[in-house]
Order: C-alpha cells, then sequence, then structure tokens
C-alpha cells in the first residue's frame, strides 16, 4: 500500500527511528536494554491443508540427528565461526546472571547462528550497494552504548565484555550490521514509500473519535506453530514464560525468540487499542496491569507471550503525566538494630515528618531526626515506581506518603511540595503522525527485502 501525495517530514521520522535501533541494537541481545501509530500484529495464519503437496507418510532416506548444531558457517563467502557464535552467546549468558539451562544454550545457539546469518547478508547487501560505513561512527555508537546503556567508558565495557567471554569486536559487529541496513533502506526502500496527508488526516480523525477510550502498550513474543510443531511449540513457549517469570528480560527474550515482525523492537507492539488485536489476546490483554505477564496463549497459527507495558485513554490527559517537585527524606537506621527499636524509630520518624508545616519547613524537621533531606524537581509522575504513583498523586502540598524501604537501605517519606498536571493531548501533528506511518510501511518492507535475501542466499554449514 503506497500512498500519493506530500511527504513532508518523513524522511526524518525514519531516521530518528533508524537512529533509535543503531543506539539500542547492542541491548537486544545482552538483555540490558532500559524501554504513535500502533504496530499491526503479525499473526501467522493457520496452515493451508498439506500446501506442498506431500504425502503424510515420509520416509526420510537419509540419517539426521537434529540434536548434532555445526556452528560454522559460510554465507556467501563469508565465514562465521564457533568463536562468533560463543562470544554472542557469552553476552546474553552474563545478563541473565549465568543461570541458564544446557537445552536454553543450545536453543540461543540456533538463534544466535540465524541472527548472525541475516548480520552478514545485511553488510553484504550494503556492500553490494556500494553503501560504505564511517568506522568513526560505529566507534562512536560503541561509546553511546558503553556510557548509555552500560554505565561504562569504552574501556571499562571492553574489559568487561573480555571478562564475560565476549568481545568489542562482537558488538561491534551487531552495530556495522544494523548500520549498514539503516542505510539500504534509506536508499532502496524508504524513497518508494509515501504517505500522502488524507490517509494522516483519516488515522487522527479515527483517533480523536476514539476519544477517552482505553489504549494499550503491550509487548508481545509470538511463536508459529503447525499442527504438528504445535506440541514442542508450546513447551518452548512454556520454558520462556517461565524464565520471564524468574526475571528474564523480556526486551531480549522478544529479540531472540519472537517470530512477528516487532521482534526487531523488542516485541513492542506500540499503543494499540483492543479491536487490533485477535480476540485471544484481546481478552487477556483487557484485564492486565502494567508490569504483568500473561501466556503462552494459543492462537490459530502458534502462541504468543503478552507483557503490558502501559496503559493509556486515547486523547486524554494522564494524571501519571504530572511534574512533580518533591522533597525525600531518608533516615539511615543503625546496622544491628533491634527490630522493635527499628519500629519505634520508624513510627517516630513518620509521625515527626507528617507533623512539618510543608516544604520550607521539612529540613530543619529532619535535622532534628537525623535525617537527610534531597529536593527533587520536575519528576514525572509515572517515572516512579507503581506502588508510589497512586499514593503521590493523592497528596495535596506538604502532605507525605507513607514511609518506605528498609532498615537495611534506609526509611524514606516523600513530601509533595508542588505539581503540574498535564494538558489534554490533542493528538500527534500531522508531520509527526505521517512520518509514524511512513515508519510502519518501510518496516514491513524491509522485511519482505530480508527473506528475499535469505531465499537467495548461498549458506554452507561445516
Amino acid at each position: 500500500m503506497v500512498g500519493q501525495g506530500n511527504t513532508a517530514g518523513s524522511k526524518s521520522g525514519f531516521s530518528r527511528k533508524a537512529a533509535l535501533r543503531a543506539s539500542c541494537l547492542a541491548l537486544g541481545l545482552a538483555g540490558l536494554m532500559l524501554q504513535g501509530v500502533a504496530r499491526a500484529q503479525e499473526e501467522a495464519p493457520a496452515p493451508a491443508a498439506n500446501p506442498l503437496g506431500i504425502a503424510d507418510d515420509v520416509k526420510m532416506l537419509g540419517k539426521d540427528d537434529p540434536n548434532h548444531r555445526r556452528a560454522t558457517a559460510i554465507i556467501n563467502g563469508d565465514i562465521l565461526t564457533g568463536s562468533d557464535i560463543n562470544q554472542r552467546l557469552a553476552l546474553v549468558v552474563a545478563a541473565n546472571g549465568g543461570k541458564l539451562a544446557p537445552e536454553e544454550v543450545e536453543r540461543l545457539k540456533s538463534q544466535i547462528l540465524r541472527n548472525l546469518i541475516d548480520e552478514s547478508l545485511q553488510m553484504q547487501e550494503a556492500k553490494a550497494k556500494d553503501l560504505k560505513l564511517d568506522e568513526a561512527e560505529v566507534e562512536q555508537t560503541y561509546a553511546r552504548v558503553a556510557a548509555e546503556n552500560f554505565k561504562q567508558d569504552v574501556k571499562a565495557l571492553d574489559a568487561y565484555l573480555k571478562r564475560v567471554g565476549s568481545s568489542p569486536e562482537s558488538l561491534k559487529r551487531q552495530i556495522r550490521a544494523e548500520m549498514a541496513w539503516s542505510r539500504v533502506l534509506r536508499r532502496e526502500v524508504q524513497p518508494f514509500v509515501n504517505v500522502s496527508q488524507q490517509e494522516a488526516k483519516e488515522l487522527l480523525d479515527r483517533m480523536k473519535a476514539s476519544k477517552g477510550t482505553e489504549e494499550y502498550r503491550v509487548g508481545e513474543i509470538y511463536l508459529s506453530a503447525t499442527p504438528e510443531s504445535r506440541p514442542t511449540v508450546a513447551e518452548n513457549a512454556k520454558r520462556i514464560m517461565k524464565q520471564l517469570q524468574e526475571g528474564g528480560n523480556f526486551t531480549a527474550y522478544a529479540r531472540q525468540y519472537s517470530e512477528a515482525s516487532t521482534k526487531a523492537v523488542g516485541g513492542d507492539l506500540g499503543w494499540i487499542r483492543l479491536a487490533q488485536l485477535p480476540p485471544e489476546l484481546a481478552g487477556a490483554a483487557r484485564d492486565m496491569q502494567p508490569g504483568q505477564l500473561v501466556g503462552p496463549i494459543e492462537l490459530g497459527g502458534g502462541f504468543s507471550i503478552l507483557y503490558m507495558i502501559d496503559k493509556r485513554q486515547v486523547l486524554t490527559a494522564d494524571p501519571r503525566d504530572a511534574l512533580l517537585a518533591l522533597k525525600q527524606v531518608t533516615l539511615t537506621l543503625p546496622p544491628k538494630i533491634s527490630e522493635a527499636d527499628a519500629n519505634k524509630k520508624i513510627e517516630e520518624f513518620a509521625t515527626t515528618i507528617k507533623a512539618a508545616k510543608g516544604c520550607g519547613a521539612v529540613d530543619a524537621v529532619a535535622a532534628k531526626l537525623g535525617a537527610q533531606v534531597v529536593a527533587n524537581d520536575q519528576i514525572r509522575a509515572r517515572d516512579l515506581p507503581a506502588a508510589l504513583q497512586s499514593s503521590l498523586l493523592a497528596l495535596g502540598p506538604g502532605e507525605t506518603t507513607p514511609p518506605f524501604g528498609s532498615v537495611a537501605e534506609g526509611v524514606r517519606m516523600l513530601m509533595l511540595c508542588g505539581r503540574e498536571d498535564p494538558k489534554v493531548a490533542s493528538g500527534p501533528s500531522m508531520e509527526a503522525l505521517m512520518a509514524q506511518m511512513e515508519d510502519d510501511r518501510v518496516n514491513k518492507r524491509a522485511q519482505m527485502y530480508m527473506r528475499d535475501l535469505r531465499r537467495d542466499a548461498i549458506i554452507e554449514y561445516n
């Protein structure tokens, strides 16, 4: 579907998204990544009856051991070694605290091999189109990943990667592939995708007509299944769900295992309405709360695991977008204090701070208790832990939350000093909406492009 008309602003929209993918790509595998127009869910259709015309009583003429996987591959002449796979695997294992079962490691190796093959194809396509990469830009992105995502400088990240069995070059290879693919799409796909102002206007009108209805930001891991593979895929989905419940990073698992088009963005479907989901998923999502996992949910073509990232009302101001001015009061307790004495001090702390006459007086009151006060302005309510959001949004200036924390880390209270409520949303601008629609279409064409590259590739396994 290619619309005709003005595309002002759409190229910048694609560039912004490409830049975002480049800056956070390293965290998809490592599971260390911190997380408009809704992305349509890619649900596999129900398998056609005997689509290839092959008889049911298949007789294999050669021996095939499914448990024997050879790591080394040659993709159109480019070599992938076992070290390439092991170094990428080490980053995933480290991100999961080294707590991966042997069978999970084997599945990861297979997935990583597929990812590395795709990276090779992407870099080869860029080279074939004479699109050259600037190594200085690769180094800059690597440095940004070190600072923003690993909270380290380049030397410290180099040392960390080597310590866990990976390497700086493994991460830089992924960065090069993302950059190469972005350049290919920018030249070979993006110029041929247009969005008309009329299309954007119609979508904006639909959004305005839906004002006040619930929207959901959902993450999904989708695993396709045929009738024959259904039991195996179901067990795999249950294992993934269990690992997520035990603390696995949803974004990382989505990038590794999901077969939906949203795999590249960690399974994030964007903001959607329930009507855009299959009935099985819509029923589950309706009752989910932010931070909740549900699944696996059986669909016609496979299984899905859902993660509720957030909820909101269409074009309606969300109280959680309020900007708060807070004072955080912290009382440090002696390390060997008894439970009875700790409870007594916490009760005295809460009573005294609540009795303080507003933010202007709380510093002096806290000092008498030996407590520390830190002022925090321009704090968005939604950025605070969910348990504190509702409590803070119900406060008036000078009122406090109940005490929270622990004996070991200190007991805290928050006092509200001021609040700036969000303005009613008027919806995205026409330019932003057109850019987002174009991004969606470019991404869909990019998937077809990758399928063609995989189909035409010559791959040898050694």
